[in-house]
């Protein structure tokens, strides 16, 4: 009987899944040469974005503006007929902070021998 009431109600987007396709997205241009994304900026510009763009360019590299703002379209182009107004300021906002801390990690030098802060160590309990 649930499977039938689960099959009649259509699927909608879940904060999780918003969240975890956000993340993939994010991730995914992140991976993006920045010689492409600079391309990408500068052939497509539009006005209102390149106002706001602006507001953030003390903080940010043009690289690392032009990241952003890649990020912050593809975002729009999955869910920006899902979000209002003050939700695409909010992502364009929480995008270039993250991307200044991504600038600020990117720069930091690390030696291939160099060992991570945090060490995972999985601590199984047994069974009594």
């Amino acid at each position: 009987m649930a499977e039938k009431t689960q099959k009649q109600i259509p699927q909608i987007l879940s904060r999780r899944s918003f969240a975890r396709g956000a993340a993939l997205a994010v991730g995914a241009v992140a991976m993006l040469p920045a010689d492409l994304l600079a391309q990408t900026q500068a052939s497509s510009p539009s006005a209102p974005d390149a106002k706001k763009s602006e507001e953030h360019a003390p903080k940010l590299s043009p690289a690392d503006q032009a990241e952003a703002e890649a990020k912050i379209q593809n975002i729009l182009r999955k869910y920006g007929s899902r979000l209002g107004d003050e939700e695409r300021a909010d992502v364009r906002k929480l995008v270039f902070s993250l991307q200044e801390s991504l600038g600020k990690l990117r720069g930091f030098p690390l030696g291939n021998s160099d060992e991570p802060a945090l060490v995972l160590r999985a601590v199984v309990k047994e069974k009594e």
